[in-house]
């Protein structure tokens, strides 16, 4: 398996974590929010309201809640509250560059939360557009061969537009620009694929080489910032050795 995936493999056990905490389901919440916000609450044709349907759905969120969140996105819930999407770009320590997304409804406590975690970790917030040119967002899928034809998936992705997929130890990678998101989704869906992930996500056009030390800190500020209850999403430019990996999932 890569390293990327790797990686996720270990933050998908703390996410289980997460969950036990209610996190996972206000951080899906909140994407419902957004994207009802932004393109209705029906989400045959609101496409990232499907996704983000699919999600709390994946992680079993009780229907009332997914429904009470779209409300809230549409404005009928009055009570509840007006959340924004806001990016961060900035620096961890040893120079390694972060994009952090957050979704908030008071942003003045987010940027304060946020600058404290880097400040503490020897970092610092930038200005934006100061990070932003090192990363490039792309279509983003995972999940398990299981008994499917590799072969078959290549050229399935490869005609939704993905430019790479990868296949290590069972588990598949898709790669696309952005602009085949939609395409590379439902042609996964006719195919009978449910994607353990499937997003917008940024990737770093050159990766940051550090030694172990440096890049456990840069990891343990990611999970710094992660805890923050307003942040979404979280990526660096760190390449993430074998050796590194190996001492988080000890850890």
């Amino acid at each position: 398996m890569s390293g990327h995936s790797k990686w996720s493999t270990i933050k998908r056990k703390k996410g289980a974590e997460d969950a036990k905490r209610g996190k996972i389901f206000t951080r899906i919440t909140r994407e419902i929010v957004m994207a009802a916000r932004e393109g209705g609450g029906d989400y045959t044709s609101n496409f990232r309201l499907r996704l983000a349907v699919d999600k709390a759905r994946s992680e079993n969120m009780p229907k009332d809640n997914i429904e009470r969140a779209i409300k809230r996105g549409l404005g009928e819930d009055k009570d509840g509250s007006q959340y924004e999407e806001i990016t961060y770009e900035g620096y961890a320590n040893a120079g390694a560059a972060l994009i952090i997304e957050c979704v908030t409804e008071n942003r003045n406590r987010t940027v304060a939360e946020v600058r404290h975690v880097l400040s503490r970790a020897g970092g610092s917030l930038g200005e934006s557009g100061s990070v932003a040119w090192q990363f490039t967002q792309k279509a983003y899928f995972t999940f398990p061969l299981g008994k499917k034809n590799f072969d078959e998936l290549f050229m399935l992705a490869a005609d939704g537009g993905a430019d790479d997929i990868i296949e290590e130890e069972g588990n598949v990678e898709v790669f696309g620009p952005a602009s085949s998101f939609k395409t590379l989704s439902n042609a996964l869906h006719n195919a009978g694929i449910s994607p353990e992930t499937a997003e917008l996500r940024m990737f770093p056009n050159q990766e940051l080489e550090l030694n172990l030390d440096d890049t456990l800190k840069v990891l343990k500020t990611i999970d710094h910032l992660e805890e923050l209850d307003d942040v979404q999403n979280v990526y660096v430019n760190v390449a993430i050795s074998d050796e590194a990996l190996e001492s988080l999932d000890a850890a």
